[in-house]
């Protein structure tokens, strides 16, 4: 299977020197309009897809994001490698804004938001577990490692309704349980990448530490904007190295990204529902028959 990589972020990110046959394609799914176009070209031979998550201009705001939509239209154009790059705000002393940090794991808070492409007439199960994939967040490690930022490996990501800020209380609650980061985007399109089975890392790009730090100011959006632009080089860096990281045909998953479904459908096939198989063709359709 070709490999190709898909990179959701902000607009810093897609801007791309040297993409080949940069287009932007209109892309319908079963689930809805994704939240903008989607740039696609190859970089050093590799097909690249690249979605702006809030749409160009910021349009949405993080409860509203497309997720759903967003992962299907990823799905649809052939991707098989997933790189998500969000801003968040820092709950450790050691990780400082302008510091990148490879997420392996979350603790998911929103609730506002639809988090499963399966519904009643067609349901499943997916483990989320190891919500990323080992092999793609090396890549992107060794690629932020070049950049020249200082980057950590592993850590959880604690994703929040939003659209405001955390409170004091909320900030300190989270550092107790051990989380490393905040922010508003990584759920649930983690969870929604995995049920698509495509191999999945987030690129956290630290913008701030949050309200907790005794000598930082509440976190404003001047401020996120600034340390963001800062970062956006350095993203743009990365994403350009990853072609020469993960050169070659896609192949099997040793993380079991690409069989997370295997053992996930519950609906006995005599009791699935024909519209919602026909809606989760793309995301499905391995272990659905069709």
């Amino acid at each position: 299977m070709e490999r190709v990589i898909g990179v959701i972020g902000g607009s810093g990110v897609y801007q791309i020197d040297g993409l080949e046959g940069a287009e932007w394609v209109t892309v319908d799914t079963p689930f809805g309009a994704p939240s903008d176009a989607v740039l696609t070209g190859t970089l050093d031979g590799v097909r690249m897809a690249f979605l702006p998550r809030h749409g160009r201009g910021h349009v949405h705001t993080p409860t509203t994001v497309p997720y759903r939509a967003n992962i299907a239209a990823m799905k649809q154009l052939g991707v098989t490698d997933l790189v998500a790059v969000s801003a968040v705000g820092s709950l450790k002393e050691a990780y400082a804004p302008g510091d990148f940090l490879i997420v392996d794991q979350y603790i998911d808070r929103t609730f506002a938001r639809e988090k499963t492409f399966f519904g009643p007439g067609l349901v499943g199960h997916v483990s989320v577990a190891h919500p990323v994939c080992s092999r793609l967040s090396a890549a992107c490690t060794q690629a932020a490692r070049g950049t020249g930022v200082t980057v950590h490996e592993g850590g959880t990501y604690v994703a929040m309704e939003g659209p405001q800020f955390s409170t004091k209380a909320e900030s300190e609650l989270y550092r107790h349980w051990g989380a490393d980061v905040i922010g508003m985007t990584g759920m649930p399109e983690a969870k929604l990448a995995r049920e698509a089975e495509l191999c999945y890392a987030c690129v956290a790009m630290i913008t701030d530490y949050d309200c907790w730090h005794p000598e930082h100011d509440a976190v404003d959006v001047a401020q996120v904007v600034a340390v963001a632009q800062k970062n956006a080089s350095k993203a743009r860096d990365l994403v350009t190295a990853l072609p020469a990281l993960l050169k070659g045909e896609a192949e099997a998953c040793a993380s079991g990204c690409t069989h997370a479904l295997d053992s996930a459908i519950m609906t006995a096939p005599d009791g699935r529902d024909a519209q919602m198989k026909e809606k989760l063709k793309t995301i499905a359709g391995r272990v659905l028959d069709l």
